[in-house]
């Protein structure tokens, strides 16, 4: 009996352990840095759920953004939990009563050695979504390849666009995409609760929008509009973009994509690049499936990237531990 105690002991998290799993999490890329997430920590086990107060109702009705971000934290566990020499069983969406609490990750200690994810680690702290110009230098095969890889083992597609045609007609979506959202009072009196946020733990700083472009062609996304003062740059001549998409779109779904983007960021950071979100057109409904490769005519997108080579952006502001964390609803 005592032996059993002591190893239940044994096997319970540490705080040391816990911070560092919750930290991990918290670093995801979330819709305009809304982090809308909170984590219940057990003895042995983790749950994260959605928090709804934090979706952003105009550019998010349906909830796809904030489980894709949801997902993007469930892998940072992953990383963590790897790296911690812990083994996670995850449980996506769980409980058909409950659609807010998106995943279980129960952490048993078995592991001899650090698992596959532990060498995203210290990528964790280094990826930044960089809104700045890139460097005229091509992405080798080699490393686009391992992003396709990074996808599809998270049971997603990762479709790369570099020749001009493709990235021309991407870029006609978000042209499109930001006409119909300057028409749009409601959307954006929601973006500027969060965008050009100097102070707080949360949304976008004027500091991270990064300069307008002077090509009208650029691919870009300004968040920032009119109403935030800016700089002018030429950006990239030859842009690689990238659209992450998955077979079906359910809610499951949402949160496989969410995994399959953070690890496809970790990929890309482990290899130098740098990455910016384009979603403009995965926001407006008509847009949206025009997006999907026009080779297949098949899957639902997710996320646009663009990809490439940029200099260091500082860190967007994160929410404290305490104002992410509740008491855990499960038993172990």
């Amino acid at each position: 009996m005592n032996r059993d105690a002591d190893q239940e002991r044994q096997d319970r998290l540490d705080q040391g352990e816990v911070d560092v799993l919750l930290q991990a999490a918290t670093r995801a890329p979330s819709l305009h840095n809304s982090q809308p997430w909170t984590f219940a920590v057990g003895l042995r086990h983790i749950e994260v759920y959605a928090d709804a107060a934090r979706q952003l109702e105009s550019a998010d009705p349906t909830g796809r953004s904030l489980l894709v971000s949801c997902g993007a934290a469930v892998l940072n566990l992953r990383v963590a939990a790897a790296h911690l020499m812990l083994r996670p069983r995850v449980r996506l969406l769980p409980d058909h009563a409950d659609r807010t609490l998106v995943a279980v990750l129960e952490l048993e200690r078995t592991r001899q050695s650090p698992g596959e994810l532990q060498r995203y680690f210290p990528a964790l702290a280094a990826r930044r979504t960089n809104r700045r110009p890139f460097e005229d230098r091509t992405i080798a095969a080699a490393v686009l390849a391992s992003l396709v890889d990074a996808a599809r083992a998270e049971g997603a597609v990762l479709h790369v666009f570099d020749a001009p045609d493709e990235v021309a007609r991407i870029v006609d979506l978000l042209h499109d995409a930001d006409l119909a959202e300057r028409a749009n009072a409601r959307r954006l009196a929601e973006r500027r609760q969060w965008v050009a946020k100097d102070s707080g733990d949360d949304g976008i700083p004027s500091s991270s929008l990064g300069p307008r472009p002077v090509e009208a062609r650029t691919p870009y996304r300004d968040l920032g509009g009119l109403v935030t003062p800016r700089d002018y740059a030429r950006f990239e001549a030859a842009p690689t973009l990238a659209v992450l998409s998955t077979a079906a779109d359910r809610a499951l779904d949402w949160v496989r994509a969410g995994q399959a983007l953070e690890r496809v960021l970790l990929e890309a950071t482990v290899a130098g690049l740098s990455a910016s979100f384009m979603n403009q057109p995965l926001e407006q409904h008509d847009l949206r499936w025009q997006v999907r490769n026009p080779l297949t005519g098949i899957g639902h997108s997710h996320m646009i990237l663009r990809l490439g080579y940029g200099e260091s952006v500082p860190a967007s502001p994160r929410r404290p531990l305490e104002a992410v964390t509740r008491s855990p609803r499960l038993m172990p």
